[in-house]
């Protein structure tokens, strides 16, 4: 039986670039050789298109501060992934988890791993996943959401009416309608990269600002002290979750720094909550998962609010980090089904969805 070409996309032109260069690397080493003839596939931070010489065998997952330089350059990315069965995109955030290449692959009629088009778009953009959560009534924690263009500011109403405001009046509002502590996040953006807590006014401002950086659409959430709780789903139309997990994060909250560079952040699976709990969560998950048209893989981010143990969910994400110490791999991990196994079921579940 031939081997399956099976194309391993990674880096891409997002701030998450060094976060995908880890997922692909990982997911490249740890691959059945036996199975796919894998051919690595690198995006530089440009855009460019490289096949990635190093041989297969020896690639070995590499860190966040990794380059990569056993590279050739793509002349025609078209017939190249023409000659492929199928492909994993380990891109995170825009260009790569947003439904961008997703749109490609399906122009050409090529399988691929993960998430659709539309399911993408509406993952990777947290205003309008707020929108479809909404509607499939799960819960979440109250938000404003403001425009930012050059320098300009445009308060958006929840039935999306525009209003140009100075910062100073839209802070007012969202004063009035939400309370400290505040989460300021772009609206495109993965992995915590442009997100700060806001304590008062002052830092409110400051977080608005920053966020603005990454992206025109800035979404405020009215923090919720609790628990960091994570689940992963699997599937197509049949779809499975995982046990859920913990984050403890060695910072305020959940920041990139966090995430990838500080030691002291660790995650606990299965987390340490009520069985009632977690399947509420674990239902919530497929929810979601199905709510935005998901299909292949997602993990969803949920908070357990200290006092009342009520369950707020916080974002999805259509295409999680998947180095061998990553959540989703882990999660699923712990229901038996290992990370190869992971990425064999993956793999079948994009050619059986075309």
């Amino acid at each position: 039986m031939s081997k399956l070409k099976l194309g391993v996309i990674f880096g891409g032109i997002s701030t998450e670039h060094d976060v995908s260069v880890v997922s692909g690397t990982s997911i490249i080493e740890k691959l059945n050789k036996e199975k796919y003839d894998i051919f690595p596939i690198y995006i530089d931070k440009s855009g460019l298109w490289y096949k990635y010489t190093k041989p297969v065998e020896e690639i070995k997952v590499l860190n966040i501060e990794s380059s990569i330089n056993e590279i050739q350059k793509i002349d025609n990315i078209i017939e190249y992934l023409k000659n492929l069965d199928v492909v994993f995109p380990v891109l995170h955030g825009l260009g790569g988890e947003d439904g961008s290449i997703q749109g490609m692959f399906q122009m050409l009629k090529l399988p691929y791993v993960g998430c659709g088009v539309l399911s993408s778009s509406i993952g990777m953009d947290k205003v309008y996943a707020k929108l479809v959560f909404e509607k499939a009534q799960i819960p979440q924690a109250k938000y404003e959401y403001v425009k930012v263009v050059n320098n300009q500011f445009t308060y958006i109403s929840k039935d999306f009416q525009e209003e140009k405001l100075e910062l100073s009046e839209i802070i007012k509002i969202i004063e009035k309608n939400i309370k400290y502590p505040m989460f300021v996040k772009p609206s495109n953006s993965g992995s915590s990269v442009g997100v700060k807590k806001a304590e008062n006014t002052e830092e409110l401002q400051e977080a608005i600002y920053y966020a603005s950086q990454y992206d025109e659409k800035v979404l405020i959430e009215q923090g919720i002290l609790g628990r960091e709780i994570e689940c992963a789903v699997l599937g197509n139309k049949e779809v499975i979750s995982s046990p859920v997990g913990e984050i403890l994060s060695s910072e305020d909250f959940y920041s990139f720094d966090a995430k990838y560079k500080n030691q002291e952040s660790k995650t606990i699976i299965p987390a340490d909550i009520s069985k009632e709990i977690s399947n509420q969560i674990r239902d919530y998950a497929i929810k979601a998962f199905k709510a935005i048209d998901g299909k292949g893989l997602s993990r969803v981010d949920f908070f357990v609010e200290n006092k009342t143990n009520k369950v707020y969910i916080n974002e999805i994400n259509t295409l999680p980090g998947f180095t061998t110490i990553s959540m989703y791999p882990k999660l699923f991990e712990n229901l038996g089904i290992s990370y190869q196994n992971l990425l064999d079921k993956l793999i079948d579940l994009a050619l059986n969805n075309c």
